[in-house]
């Protein structure tokens, strides 16, 4: 009986030394492929020009090509799954964002995954995050709109905010806002930030907590829309023009931005893990990348140590997801 069982053991160990082995050399070689960038949304949008702007460069510093892959829906679920259910060698990428990791899972009963199935391996740009009103809204401020959005509820006649639908981050910056004026304002739902801008450029809804693009700059000077403030906690010199909202009375804390960055699954091999982290923030150091991301009024990361990183991305989720819990947030 004994030395069955130490033959056993003896079988077991060589078996995982053997794994491990594997594993380990499969990482030291890693990428011997091509690697894939998943991007969760249809070509012609700002991630698709994010992974476009970066994947010549990083496949220049992994020693692969880079491949960038639009595969759109279910806010951006169906391209998560499909990481997940891709072998854990790095080879398959996802870009991805707190939209469709943190929030999706929140508000769509669907999704199955959860944040945590996914490691942030680098962030690779910031979106500023811009207060839009519709041309015609009588104000002129943060602090009027605030005022005017009082008035307004009390007469009945709630304004609205547009979003890209339920669950989504810019539906929570909308009931955040309602939530710490302590004033009701109708949600507006949109498939998409297109007709929701279409809608506020055409007065069907008061105001819209956007992304903000430099489309914008020329819209507010020829009086197409309002820009009232850059969520931002200072006046960045990119958008000079516009108050940050901490300059604001009544809503100087209301500072939000949203990340992109690139994504494994949870059990990638270390060493891949590490190998891909290098690439990227070699990637972040490129001025042609850096420019580019610049031209879209897209921040460019500041690259973080792997630790950092992990705990940016566990911060993140338990930010999303307390805000998710603040406004009353259910799955649908």
């Amino acid at each position: 009986m004994h030395i069955q069982l130490a033959s056993s053991l003896r079988s077991l160990s060589a078996m995982v030394a053997s794994l491990v082995l594997a594993a380990s050399a499969a990482a030291q070689s890693y990428p011997s492929k091509p690697v894939t960038i998943l991007v969760p949304y249809p070509a012609g949008g700002l991630s698709d020009v994010i992974a476009r702007t970066v994947n010549t460069s990083l496949g220049k510093n992994l020693g692969q090509p880079v491949i960038v892959d639009n595969l759109g829906g279910a806010s951006g679920s169906i391209a998560a799954q499909k990481v997940l259910n891709a072998p854990s060698d790095g080879s398959l990428v996802f870009q991805g964002s707190p939209n469709e990791l943190i929030l999706a899972p929140l508000a769509l009963s669907a999704i199955k995954f959860k944040s945590e199935d996914f490691r942030l391996v680098q962030m690779i740009a910031t979106a500023q995050i811009a207060f839009l009103a519709r041309a015609d809204l009588p104000v002129n401020t943060v602090d009027e709109f605030v005022d005017y959005a009082r008035k307004a509820a009390k007469q009945g006649k709630a304004v609205t905010f547009a979003s890209v639908g339920p669950g989504s981050f810019y539906h929570l910056l909308g009931e955040q806002l309602s939530k710490v004026t302590d004033i009701p304002m109708v949600h507006v739902p949109y498939k998409g930030a297109a007709p929701a801008e279409q809608d506020l450029l055409g007065g069907q809804v008061d105001i819209f907590l956007a992304p903000y693009g430099k489309k914008y700059l020329e819209l507010n000077k020829t009086g197409k829309l309002k820009v009232l403030a850059m969520l931002n906690p200072t006046r960045l010199d990119s958008v000079k023009d516009f108050p940050a909202i901490s300059e604001s009375k009544a809503l100087k804390d209301f500072t939000f931005n949203i990340w992109t960055g690139y994504f494994v699954k949870k059990d990638t091999p270390e060493p891949v893990v590490v190998a891909l982290h290098k690439a990227i923030t070699e990637t972040l150091a490129d001025p042609t990348v850096h420019a580019g991301l610049e031209a879209n009024s897209l921040l460019t990361a500041q690259p973080l140590p792997l630790a950092a990183v992990g705990k940016v991305y566990a911060d993140g989720t338990a930010q999303f997801r307390a805000i998710a819990k603040s406004i009353n947030l259910q799955a649908q």
